[in-house]
């Protein structure tokens, strides 16, 4: 079993953060040698372009000219084609942090892997248990660093204190600035920041935080990172796309479906964009 009482991964500051701010940021949570693992296996994986039906799919007769996004689209739940990513999913440092924030053991219900090249979108403003639907209560993300993320490469930005705040009814994204559909911009009286990190941080924040990232606007840098979301082992529904949930043993354990939530990010629609946020 593993030990759920370690001050050298997260202290009770560390926690009070995360309940103040809804976020919170553990440094180098993963190794640099995890990391170049993670990094290496997702790298293979592009550089052979073929698609893993269900997973990673890339339309045909893509070429280096067309949209970055197009080439290097996110992975989707690669925990369920590929063991080292369930591994790092299911981590027992990620574990660890998970217990001290939720108080109580949580439970895996999605990972993702973002490539970010050079001139890719970034995602708009939103909050993940829109999509998730977890009840009660909500989601919690795990976001690594596989690279540097700062502003300049599209690195997340997060709107503090918004934790407590209802999900909110989106509006629509602008397509020249994000590849999903939906915009939930910071309310009145509160401002998206940047969230520095360097590879192998991972920013463990709250389903209702409303967070977002910018466009790669480098030449030559990437914005890799491998996201999981989580829920406390006492809820007690999320939406069905989410399902089978994995406790971090690796067992499924059942939970009802919701009718409402879905996929994390849709096909855009143009709209007005308020690039104030970022």
């Amino acid at each position: 079993m593993v030990s759920l009482t370690t001050d050298s991964l997260i202290t009770p500051e560390m926690v009070k953060e995360f309940h103040a701010l809804g976020y919170v940021i553990i440094k180098g949570l993963f190794s640099p040698g995890e990391v170049n693992t993670i990094r290496t296996f997702f790298d293979d994986l592009g550089s052979k372009a073929q698609s893993i039906p269900g997973h990673w799919v890339l339309p045909e007769g893509v070429t280096t000219n067309d949209d970055p996004l197009k080439r290097y689209p996110r992975v989707m739940h690669p925990h369920r084609f590929n063991d080292m990513s369930k591994q790092m999913m299911l981590h027992p440092r990620v574990r660890v942090v998970l217990r001290s924030l939720l108080e109580e053991e949580a439970v895996a219900c999605q990972s993702m892997f973002y490539f970010k090249p050079p001139g890719a979108r970034g995602q708009a403003l939103h909050q993940d248990n829109f999509y998730l639907d977890v009840m009660p209560g909500t989601c919690i993300a795990a976001w690594t660093a596989i690279d540097a993320a700062r502003p300049e490469n599209g690195g997340l930005y997060v709107v503090p204190n918004t934790n407590t705040l209802p999900i909110q009814c989106p509006e629509v994204a602008d397509p020249s600035v994000s590849f999903t559909t939906h915009l939930v911009n910071a309310p009145k009286g509160f401002k998206a920041v940047p969230v520095i990190m360097e590879p192998g941080d991972t920013l463990f924040f709250n389903g209702n935080v409303i967070h977002g990232s910018g466009p790669n606007r480098t030449a030559d840098q990437w914005r890799r990172s491998f996201i999981c979301h989580y829920l406390p082992m006492s809820s007690k529904s999320l939406s069905k796309v989410y399902r089978p949930v994995l406790d971090f043993d690796g067992n499924v354990v059942e939970y009802e479906a919701t009718g409402s939530g879905g996929p994390c990010g849709t096909a855009f629609k143009p709209s007005s964009y308020d690039k104030a946020n970022f």
